[in-house]
């Protein structure tokens, strides 16, 4: 038995990177796990492979969580395939970093539409369809949100945002028995982070050198603290920030 059997899950965003290592992770532990993806189909139905061909449970769904429409038809085929809700994972985010005299409008609402909007969003859906046991959401949100890095404004703003959104969440969902808590990664090393081009960056090598535990990230590395976070040895706890980074600080 798994800390997470009997339970369902939907991570957003995990067709790829973080997601998709905590939605497997999740299913590892039992959980039924819809995984979310936005345009990769093969990549979402890829993890969905991974977990089945090891005897989980999991399937892929569609939806474009910046929009209402889109999250709604996420819970509803949750519930046509599994019947009831008990852990949300908001993990689809986007970042893109650029000097102040670059940002635009679209620049800006790109990232919080998805970022803030969208997990908001997600979460009041996610609410409607969680029993009166209670659940757990976990967001993913980021280090620079306490630490913002230079041409990134708009990307530490919204995680910024996210951690204030999980922390007054928390209050508000408390007496629903539903548990808010946010985890903060430093550098992960993810499809995303080697399209973005900073595999051989001096930004890694920095951040390495910086780092107590003379490392970045893998995606498993956050995974293990979601499902913590997700199961019941987190029962307890509510209205959480995790600094996961290795031990780096400002």
């Amino acid at each position: 038995m798994g800390k997470l059997s009997g339970k369902v899950a939907v991570v957003t965003g995990a067709s790829k990177g973080i997601g998709a290592s905590i939605a497997e992770h999740l299913a590892a532990e039992g959980a039924s796990v819809v995984v979310n993806y936005a345009s990769s189909k093969s990549g979402a139905d890829a993890v969905v492979k991974r977990i089945t061909d090891k005897g989980g449970k999991a399937v892929a769904v569609q939806a474009d969580v910046s929009k209402l429409d889109d999250i709604k038809r996420l819970f509803a085929e949750t519930k046509s395939a599994y019947g009831k809700l008990d852990v949300l994972v908001n993990n689809a985010g986007i970042f893109e970093f650029l000097p102040l005299e670059a940002i635009t409008p679209e620049h800006f609402h790109k990232q919080f539409n998805l970022n803030v909007l969208g997990l908001i969003l997600a979460t009041q859906e996610a609410v409607k369809h969680i029993d009166g046991q209670g659940g757990s959401i976990i967001n993913v949100s980021s280090i620079v949100g306490k630490m913002p890095v230079a041409s990134g404004s708009v990307y530490s703003a919204t995680k910024a945002a996210v951690d204030a959104v999980s922390a007054a969440l928390a209050i508000e969902l408390g007496p629903k028995k539903i548990r808010i808590n946010s985890v903060n990664p430093g550098m992960v090393e993810t499809e995303g982070f080697h399209s973005a081009g900073f595999a051989e960056s001096d930004f890694r090598k920095q951040t390495e050198k910086t780092t107590p535990l003379g490392r970045i990230a893998q995606p498993e590395d956050i995974a293990k603290a979601v499902v913590f976070f997700a199961s019941d040895d987190a029962g307890w706890v509510t209205g959480e920030t995790l600094v996961i980074s290795g031990g780096a600080r400002a």
